[in-house]
């Protein structure tokens, strides 16, 4: 695949490479490679002892990766794989420390925009919603095979969709007469439940909510996250950095949660008169929630909901000494 093929406007550059803090010689790694927009930034301001991991489920997005960083000086490892396998991943690749990680969290602009995967609620296609095509489980497998009762949960947890059941009904009760196979039968079904009065009122697309839902749960997007975030912080040198970007209330709501629990001290009961839990943090929190800017704004509609949190690795803390 051609590098043009692959199109992707990677949100906050100048704001990632901040929060990363790179330094030539470090040991940086793209859990979330795409088409390696930010990757390319890192692999510009590494040196030849430097070293960039960039980790895809993605068979198309390391493709084009490939091709986008071929050239620069520093060693370049590009991997397959999901990145709930940090901890192996660096494992495998030798990396067991490391100076910066990045999560670029949610669905690539080339993933939308490519009909045939299935993501958009905006063209027909069959129901995929895959972010690792070689994997067995799709969006058809959810829509054709959950109970009403599971469809509703995911709606309503994943999606944050009040008529979650309504649409839930509508869906078994249409895959009685045929299996639903396609992205657009699916917006019908979906239309047809959320009365028109709703439709009307409410700003955006009525299935917009539904499909972020289904690729959710199609690829395990949020069971993941807490887990390689501690795995990450784990890796880090003392000062490395961690950043993420998130794009819905969802994931950054764990992000937070979990940055903000990695940087914890003392998790006693307040009514003990002293520290028995000899607890430290392991970071301390530098950016919390920042978003984009209007100029990049101005120019990519899709980083309005992007969030960016930072995160610094503190030196092992000492006994008698300080963190």
């Amino acid at each position: 695949m051609a590098q043009t093929e692959f199109h992707h406007i990677s949100v906050m550059p100048e704001e990632v490479i901040d929060g990363l803090a790179i330094k030539p010689d470090g040991v940086y790694v793209d859990c979330t490679l795409g088409g390696a927009g930010h990757s390319s930034r890192i692999a510009a301001l590494l040196s030849e002892r430097g070293r960039l991991i960039g980790i895809d489920q993605d068979e198309e997005a390391i493709a084009a990766a490939k091709e986008r960083l071929a050239g620069f000086p520093c060693k370049i490892d590009i991997v397959h794989d999901n990145f709930r396998h940090l901890d192996d991943i660096l494992g495998r690749v030798a990396a067991p420390v490391v100076d910066g990680v990045l999560f670029d969290l949610g669905v690539s602009s080339h993933q939308l925009d490519t009909a045939e995967r299935g993501f958009s609620y905006m063209q027909d296609a069959p129901l995929d919603m895959r972010m690792d095509e070689t994997a067995s489980f799709s969006a058809y497998d959810v829509v054709n095979t959950y109970s009403e009762d599971d469809l509703d949960r995911i709606f309503h947890d994943y999606g944050e969709e009040r008529w979650a059941r309504r649409i839930a009904k509508f869906i078994v009760d249409a895959r009685k007469e045929k299996p639903v196979e396609t992205t657009g039968e699916l917006v019908d079904i979906v239309c047809k439940a959320v009365p028109k009065a709703v439709r009307r009122a409410e700003n955006g697309h009525p299935a917009k909510r539904i499909f972020q839902a289904i690729r959710i749960e199609v690829n395990d997007e949020l069971g993941i996250l807490e887990g390689a975030f501690r795995a990450a912080a784990a890796h880090l040198a003392p000062g490395g950095r961690l950043v993420i970007i998130t794009f819905h209330s969802l994931e950054d709501r764990i992000a937070k949660n979990t940055l903000r629990e990695l940087a914890r001290g003392c998790i006693c009961p307040p009514e003990l008169p002293v520290c028995v839990c000899h607890h430290h943090p392991e970071v301390r929190l530098l950016v919390k929630g920042r978003k984009a800017g209007k100029h990049e704004l101005s120019e990519n509609s899709r980083a309005k909901s992007a969030k960016l949190r930072v995160a610094e690795k503190l030196p092992p803390f000492e006994e008698g000494g300080a963190a």
